[in-house]
């Protein structure tokens, strides 16, 4: 219950304000100690050795037949995985469908989708380029996030200025109640210069600190969880474990909602800060991991495709093979890239078709929009 009593390990304070109090967080580093103990020690090199894994993945990939498919793939995972966090309906194909068809209309959740994939490719090039994290590169990418989904006068790409209360993860639980907008300023300069300073903790614990602080502040009106884990990847791009953002963390959260909501609340009630990091540090350790074996399994299909097609004596063998840059097509879209007429283009369709590489997914007899099964198979199986 939110009272003026709190462990002394909290950290952070209620203040009286109307009708509940709102949580003030300390400044970072964290007051208390932060006990790094064998099981937190061996996540850390869990996830060292995974990030390790997937910016090779990043290397190896770089100008390959491959890289279209593994880069757009998963970034658009994170950013579908993002906006279902915050109750999208939104499948991945959604974002290689838009990318597919002209004049589609778009619902305001593949909006979404598609501002988290602009903003993410965007924050990560910026950092990549300026090694900085600043208020304005967020406040740019908030606006970028909620471009086309908000109404208007509502506050876009600058600090909320009303009170928020956040519903609690488990019924009859109190809301939780953010800090006063006239107190962002000064918890978000702190935050800003704790990402660009660092603490006396391991990087990787820091990126876990700085998450839940921001999601603490909660210092826009809308947007904030999906700008905070935009943040885990742009700082492990400025801290050197990545060159791109090829990890999509919000699967791991998306998978453990509760829990994840559940564990940072504990840590500003209880100081329980702990297993906030064994929970965040094993989440990154497991997404990597998940991500090179996603890639290796479109490697591995991709062989199997050359040793099938890779002659491309027809012009279905030369669709399958382009299926790594188009996994989601249309007979228009055949003839295009194939640059043939559209009967052929039909003809190469329906023989995929008949070997099960290529699907139909509208149901209907004209304007047909056809998905690559393997590739799909792969990048959207649940995450384990």
């Amino acid at each position: 219950m939110a009272d003026d009593t709190l462990p002394d390990r909290a950290p952070g304070s209620y203040i009286p304000y109307g009708a509940r109090p709102y949580y003030l967080p300390e400044p970072l580093p964290p007051e208390a100690e932060i006990e790094v103990d064998r099981d937190l020690r061996e996540a850390l090199e869990g996830a060292i050795y995974e990030l390790g894994r997937l910016e090779g993945v990043s290397e190896e990939t770089t100008n390959t037949t491959t890289n279209p498919i593994v880069y757009t793939s998963l970034v658009r995972r994170e950013a579908v995985e993002s906006v279902l966090i915050e109750g999208a309906k939104i499948e991945l194909e959604d974002l290689f469908r838009h990318e597919t068809l002209d004049n589609v209309e778009v619902t305001k959740d593949v909006q979404e989708g598609l501002n988290y994939e602009s903003a993410v490719i965007e924050g990560a090039g910026r950092v990549d380029q300026t090694g900085a994290i600043t208020i304005e590169l967020l406040d740019e990418l908030h606006g970028q996030l909620l471009q086309g989904t908000r109404h208007d006068g509502e506050t876009i790409g600058a600090f909320r200025r009303q009170p928020v209360h956040l519903p609690p993860p488990e019924t009859l639980a109190d809301p939780f109640i953010p800090p006063a907008p006239g107190r962002i300023t000064e918890l978000m300069d702190d935050l800003i210069e704790y990402v660009q300073t660092g603490g006396p903790y391991h990087k990787l614990l820091d990126v876990g600190i700085v998450h839940y602080q921001f999601e603490t502040i909660h210092p826009y009106s809308d947007g904030n969880g999906r700008l905070g884990r935009l943040l885990i990847t742009l700082q492990l791009i400025e801290q050197g474990y990545l060159s791109k953002p090829y990890l999509y963390p919000s699967a791991y959260f998306n998978e453990h909602k509760v829990e994840y909501v559940t564990r940072m609340r504990a840590v500003s009630e209880e100081g329980a800060w702990e297993p906030w990091l064994r929970f965040f540090v094993d989440g990154i350790r497991r997404q990597a991991a998940d991500a090179v074996e996603r890639t290796d399994e479109l490697r591995a299909l991709r062989r199997t495709y050359e040793a099938k097609y890779g002659h491309e004596k027809t012009a279905a063998d030369r669709l399958a093979m382009r299926l790594f840059q188009h996994p989601y097509v249309t007979t228009n879209e055949v003839a295009e890239f194939l640059d043939v007429t559209s009967q052929t283009a039909r003809n190469a369709i329906t023989e995929l078709e008949a070997q099960d590489v290529l699907e139909e997914t509208t149901g209907k007899q004209r304007y047909q929009e056809f998905k690559a099964v393997d590739i799909f198979e792969i990048l959207t199986r649940s995450f384990e």
